[in-house]
């Protein structure tokens, strides 16, 4: 389960980043650099608000996957069997 979740992690990650590269620094709408032809699709105000939304539920889609895979691997502190393990391998190299 736990590497299901870290695949939509990634996934959401970067469609979060291609959203946000879409937007245009200035407030104007999307970049014509990246995806200018859909504001012939959608018109320049409705654009905007869609990518809008879309980074919204991305960035809380995100931020529910986190927290479910923190709860999956499970709570027991820094000393659990699992955390231990990795801090051993980090530390000893």
């Amino acid at each position: 389960m736990l590497s299901t979740i870290t695949i939509f992690i990634a996934i959401i990650s970067v469609l979060l980043v291609l959203v946000v590269l879409m937007q245009n620094s200035k407030g104007g709408g999307i970049d014509p650099n990246f995806g200018g032809q859909a504001q012939t699709l959608f018109g320049a105000a409705r654009s905007t608000d869609f990518i809008e939304k879309a980074t919204w539920v991305l960035a809380g889609a995100l931020m529910i996957l986190c927290i479910v895979a923190v709860l999956t691997v499970g709570g027991g502190g820094a000393y659990s069997s699992g955390y231990s393990t990795a801090i051993t391998v980090v530390c000893t190299g």
